[in-house]
Formats: structure tokens, C-alpha cells, sequence
């Protein structure tokens, strides 16, 4: 049995699903809105790869150490991004949340918030993991500061750690919260989304 198991997370319109082969066009149409793939610090795949992208996904899936979902709009069934558990380590109850990305016409708006509730509940409550992770590009900013939001600590650098997409070899920044620290968490999560819920 797989530790983490097929499963469909929604909540506030949004609705995380297991990454398929029939999310291809989809996919594909989200990473178009804003030409997603330019940006070096991101890994998201250029339309001819669409495909290629998913069945490596899927192929991580089978192997243990990643579980892909696709994020959709509920209401229309349209893609809009996507996002993983990967580096799955069920002997330490530990995974991280990362390969996320979405439209440009929903950055900054609740959905980014909604996923990471959805999978920080999921991988804390229902799988009883002790830590989730993220890492991300020393470059990548808004990600950062995305991550931190989330009520993540930086646990540190490690450099010189991968190949980008356009040759160069980055900096990794490693950050993480334990399940104690996941209440807290929460909170501040629900509290943002009801934020932005009074301003829309």
C-alpha cells in the first residue's frame, strides 16, 4: 500500500485531483496563460512537453516518491495548475509540497492558499506525517516569501544543489514545519483566506 493513497481534496471553489494523462490540454492551456515556461526559476513544461511532464509524474507516482495532482476549478472543471507531495519518506512520515505552479490569471489570489491548506491537512491529518517540507530556487523570490507566509521555517541553503532549466546550477533553500507547529499554521491560513474572501 502506498503512503500516500488516491485522493480528491476541495475546498473554496478549488479541486486538487490525482495528475492524469487526460489533464494533458489542460495543463498545457495553463501554463500558456503568462508562457509559464520562460521563467528559469520554475519547472514548469513548455506545451510540447506537456505530456512528457505528466508521465514522469506519473512515473514517480508508481515509484513511491511523488503523488501529482492537478488543481481545478470546481465549478468548470478547468485546469489551472499544478502541484505534488514528493520526496515521500513514509519510515519518517515526512513529505514535501512542491512542482506547484498555476495560471497567471490566478496567482495571488486564493487558490495557492486553498492547495497548501488542502495538502498540509491531508499530509498532517490524514497521513499523520511529523514534517512537511518545500524547497525552492534561491532566486525565486515570491516563493520564498510564499513558503514563509505558510508559517515555514528555513531550515537552511544547500548549495550548488540542481541544474535549472536554462543550464545554470542553483541554490536550493530548504524549509519545513512539524505537525506541532501545524495548529498555529492553520489558523493563520483560515484567517487569510477569510481575508481575501471580505476583500473580493
Amino acid at each position: 500500500m502506498a503512503f500516500v493513497e488516491p485522493i480528491v481534496l476541495r475546498d473554496r471553489g478549488v479541486r486538487l485531483e490525482p495528475l492524469a494523462l487526460t489533464h494533458e490540454a489542460g495543463l498545457a492551456a495553463a501554463a500558456a496563460d503568462g508562457e509559464l515556461w520562460k521563467l528559469r526559476v520554475t519547472s514548469v513544461p513548455e506545451p510540447q512537453d506537456t505530456r512528457a511532464y505528466i508521465e514522469a509524474a506519473l512515473a514517480g507516482r508508481e515509484q513511491g516518491h511523488r503523488f501529482a495532482f492537478a488543481v481545478v476549478e470546481d465549478a468548470t472543471g478547468t485546469v489551472l495548475g499544478s502541484t505534488s507531495y514528493h520526496d515521500i519518506l513514509p519510515a519518517v512520515k515526512r513529505v514535501e509540497i512542491g512542482y506547484t505552479w498555476y495560471a497567471r490569471r490566478v496567482q495571488r489570489s486564493h487558490v495557492n492558499t486553498t492547495c497548501k491548506l488542502l495538502m498540509m491537512g491531508h499530509a498532517f491529518d490524514a497521513l499523520g506525517c511529523h514534517v512537511v517540507g518545500w524547497r525552492t530556487d534561491n532566486y525565486n523570490f515570491a516563493s520564498q516569501r510564499a513558503i514563509e507566509r505558510l508559517g515555514a521555517r528555513k531550515d537552511g541553503v544547500i548549495r550548488g544543489h540542481a541544474p535549472r532549466r536554462d543550464g545554470t546550477i542553483r541554490d536550493t533553500v530548504m524549509y519545513s514545519m512539524r505537525s506541532g507547529e501545524w495548529p498555529e499554521a492553520r489558523t493563520q491560513l483560515l484567517y487569510l483566506l477569510q481575508q481575501h474572501a471580505q476583500k473580493a
